[in-house]
């Protein structure tokens, strides 16, 4: 699918059809948005702009240094973009490409960024200027969903912290999801930084307009909160996951403890019986009711030893 956005007089039209090319003057295209596009539509883009855009493969493969390069015609760049699917996060690949003053985004699925953009393009039109101006609200968008993304990360970590202070469910399950958390803030981390990586570069480029550099400040500023904020989350949920072992184990020293009590309380009057199960001649062996005198001896022994045990409150 794709989308031309093109200045008609004071508003912005939207065409999907690529022949349309051959009636738009290029001065006037402010966006062309490649939406899982066809052999057709990617073709007579490529022809419109004079450049090649790259396949979705090959932007995929691209190093995390390398995501950013620019030729004699144009900028290429080339981000994620995350959305939480069940507990892990699915990773959504966009490029750019910036030819004179004219975006060109390549996608493979529906962005929620995107769409709403495309409203606001065709509702207030005198808000976009040229394709810099549409990359920008891109970004900046996508900067604000980070920051819901990591709010609600910030929020999960609460209700994690919630039940470790109620001691609610602490097993190893609970863990898992904490690791799970965990990971995912890492990943929307290294997303977070690829992208400020991405703007220092845009900001370092002599194509990008000087109007726009006050503009990506912000956004690199923006950018640098969230770090800070993923950074905190990160630490505070390495911390539960500290305390939450240290909780597993006492759990399981004092089940530990409460079995070897019982076998340093049973050890005398197995000892006693022991020897009283032996053939052999032994004291007060033919006296009448010596098992209850032998009963009051074994259970007096193991309440002496529960109370040695107390007294030095090692129960």
């Amino acid at each position: 699918m794709i989308s031309i956005f093109y200045r008609q007089g004071a508003e912005i039209i939207a065409s999907q059809h690529e022949t349309d090319f051959a009636r738009i003057d290029k001065k006037d295209v402010l966006w062309i948005d490649l939406l899982s596009p066809t052999g057709d539509e990617k073709r007579a883009t490529e022809q419109f702009l004079g450049t090649e855009i790259q396949s979705r493969a090959t932007a995929e493969e691209i190093e995390s240094s390398s995501r950013f390069f620019e030729n004699e015609k144009a900028i290429f760049a080339n981000t994620n973009f995350l959305s939480p699917a069940d507990d892990e996060m699915a990773i959504d690949p966009v490029s750019f490409i910036i030819v004179d003053d004219l975006l060109t985004t390549l996608r493979e699925i529906p962005l929620r960024s995107f769409t709403s953009l495309q409203r606001r393009i065709q509702a207030r039109p005198f808000q976009f200027k040229n394709g810099w101006t549409v990359f920008i609200n891109i970004m900046d968008q996508r900067v604000d969903l980070d920051a819901d993304i990591i709010e609600l990360m910030s929020k999960e970590t609460s209700q994690f912290s919630k039940r470790i202070n109620q001691k609610e469910d602490i097993n190893e399950d609970f863990l898992l999801d904490i690791n799970q958390l965990q990971e995912n803030a890492m990943f929307v981390r290294e997303n977070i930084v690829d992208k400020q990586r991405l703007i220092t570069n845009i900001l370092k480029s002599g194509r990008t307009p000087d109007e726009f550099d006050p503009k990506l400040n912000v956004l690199l500023q923006d950018i640098g909160s969230l770090i800070n904020h993923t950074n905190f989350t990160f630490e505070r949920l390495e911390y539960m996951q500290d305390t939450v072992v240290g909780l597993i184990n006492l759990d399981q020293n004092n089940i530990m403890k409460i079995f070897t009590l019982i076998t340093v309380l049973l050890m005398p009057a197995t000892l006693v019986t022991s020897f009283y199960g032996m053939n052999v001649d032994l004291p007060m062996q033919g006296v009448h009711l010596a098992w209850l005198f032998l009963t009051i001896l074994m259970i007096f022994i193991v309440f002496g030893i529960w109370w040695i045990f107390h007294k030095k409150k090692m129960l």
